[in-house]
């Protein structure tokens, strides 16, 4: 057993003893000489890690127009039409924007469409135009032949021919000609925008929505009445926002207007022989 009596031992050096420590000095001056290193700014590092935080990529609006340092391959040429991207800004327009090209559209004469949708033509109204077109064609001529048979007392039948053959021919019409005009005003060395030209005969389609619920007066000399004057707003609509261009082409941009102004008078034709027209 260990008594209780404590023996000191002294700051001596004992075998297999670790020395004391003695205190420090209260004050310690440390001198730095004068470095000679440099300081660079941060450097806009490439690449996936890079000297500063970067936000996002969708939240800069980088979705539409590629990071610069990002990794991803930029889509150039023919492959950058199969893109999202490549479409946006043909959709980027306001309900304000859509309604102003529509009264515009209903005023064929003054002929400043055009000029208004140089640098910012949409293809939002022509595709919502279009389909407004074909539910239109198809529920109307459904009720008026609906009406028509109960009247005489006969069987009815839906037709779902109406709608596929709507959609055919607006959707049809409505990319087929503006394609077929911009092929033949760049041989004529007048050419224009491919999409400003659908902006164009997608607005000038819009003047048969009224049209067609006219169509559903039972008279046919009101019928062919409202199909004569939407086709001839149409064709003006489109001629005269046209004709200016088209001047460049020589001696036969009259020919080539003529040909837009008759085939918009066509189209009315054949919609009021197809959905006009109400046969029991």
């Amino acid at each position: 057993m260990m008594s209780g009596n404590y023996t000191s031992i002294g700051n001596q050096n004992v075998a297999g003893s670790v020395p004391a420590v003695s205190d420090p000095p209260s004050h310690v001056a440390v001198k730095f000489t004068d470095s000679s290193l440099q300081t660079f700014p941060p450097s806009g590092a490439q690449g996936k890690i890079s000297g500063a935080a970067q936000p996002p990529r969708d939240a800069d609006d980088s979705f539409g127009k590629p990071a610069s340092g990002s990794d991803d391959p930029q889509q150039s040429g023919w492959f950058r039409s199969f893109t999202i991207a490549a479409y946006r800004p043909y959709f980027d327009v306001d309900t304000s924007d859509v309604l102003e090209r529509i009264k515009d559209s209903l005023f064929p004469f003054k002929g400043s469409f055009s000029e208004k949708t140089a640098n910012n033509p949409d293809l939002y109204g022509p595709f919502w135009i279009c389909t407004t077109l074909i539910f239109v064609a198809a529920s109307i001529g459904t009720f008026v032949t609906y009406i028509a048979h109960k009247v005489q007392k006969k069987e009815w039948d839906y037709d779902i021919n109406l709608m596929t053959w709507s959609a055919g021919l607006f959707y049809g019409y409505v990319t087929i000609v503006p394609l077929a005009l911009y092929l033949v005003l760049k041989y004529f060395s007048a050419p224009s925008g491919f999409v400003h030209l659908l902006c164009l005969y997608g607005y000038s389609l819009f003047i048969f929505i009224p049209a067609m619920c006219l169509s559903v007066i039972p008279q046919e000399i009101v019928r062919w009445v409202v199909a004569g004057v939407a086709g001839f707003m149409s064709a003006t609509f489109v001629a005269l926002n046209l004709r200016n261009h088209i001047k460049s082409a020589g001696e036969s941009w009259f020919l080539i207007v003529a040909g837009i102004f008759l085939l918009q008078l066509a189209l009315a034709l054949v919609l009021k022989l197809y959905l006009f027209t109400i046969s029991v």
